[in-house]
């Protein structure tokens, strides 16, 4: 059992040096951040090979990183034709259509208080419906390529872009509000030059929730019905050919895909709302 003595040392003397290097003064530095969760997951996947390894762990319940990697390598042209289908077709199209529909009902929402007392319930409602439930009924009206996919990722977007977005039509103060109106300033011109770029960050806060609700919806409506192709068709094939190694692959490719939308969604963020006190904070 030395190696695993060893592991332990090893994930003590990692914890170790991450946190020291999380308290240093020089911390705060953009490549000391990026350097921090670098490490500790370089860390998570040294000690998953080493205890995969060590005890002999089957490929059919866990492969090592290493087999993971190497069966990347190995279908570089099936993951990308997966990746193609499912996040560029499904996600992406689904989350631009949810997202944008939701920030313009949001405005007609805050615009009329019937819709605010009408529509909100029914949109609570339809959030709170089990997406196994409706991905096979979208499945059936929308056919079994990407756009049904696509219909399953815009229901599952448009409830929390529209909360945020309403909630950040609310925020402004009354005093600021009262302004525009001695300004003599229209609904719409004080929409666009006060309450639509103070809810900003409200905004961004919901598009930062649905990229990673649009990646689970778009991989758990292939599960319902696919083409011979996408992340969830490939994965439910593979489990039951028990080829866990492509299983794993699938996740990590989607797992980076979703990381790399939520950090492109956050960079956004950044440039539209670089007056607020949070990205100063950060800066």
């Amino acid at each position: 059992m030395s190696w695993l003595w060893g592991a332990i040392l090893f994930w003590l003397a990692a914890w170790g040096a991450n946190a020291w290097l999380a308290r240093q003064p020089f911390a705060k530095g953009r490549a000391v951040r990026l350097l921090v969760p670098a490490l500790f997951g370089v860390t998570l996947l040294i000690l998953w090979e080493g205890i995969v390894r060590g005890l002999n762990v089957p490929g059919v319940i866990l492969p090592a990183p290493s087999v993971i990697w190497g069966t990347i390598r190995a279908n570089l042209p099936l993951l990308w034709g997966d990746f193609v289908q499912t996040i560029l077709k499904g996600a992406l199209s689904g989350y631009v259509i949810g997202c944008g529909v939701a920030i313009l009902t949001a405005i007609a929402i805050d615009r009329s208080a019937f819709l605010q007392r009408g529509l909100l319930p029914v949109g609570n409602f339809v959030a709170a419906l089990p997406i196994v439930g409706i991905a096979p009924i979208l499945v059936m009206w929308f056919g079994f390529d990407w756009q049904s996919k696509a219909a399953v990722v815009v229901v599952m977007v448009f409830f929390p872009v529209l909360v945020n977005t309403v909630a950040g039509l609310a925020a402004t103060d009354r005093l600021s509000r009262d302004l525009m109106a001695t300004y003599s300033a229209s609904y719409w011109q004080g929409l666009w030059k006060l309450r639509l770029p103070a809810a900003m960050p409200f905004v961004f806060n919901g598009l930062k929730i649905a990229t990673t609700l649009a990646l689970i919806g778009a991989i758990v409506a292939e599960f319902f019905g696919s083409p011979i192709r996408g992340m969830g068709f490939r994965i439910s094939t593979a489990v039951g050919q028990l080829s866990l190694d492509m299983v794993w692959a699938e996740i990590a490719v989607a797992a980076l895909a979703g990381s790399a939308f939520y950090g492109l969604v956050a960079l956004v963020e950044k440039s539209v709302t670089f007056w607020h006190p949070s990205q100063r904070a950060r800066g």
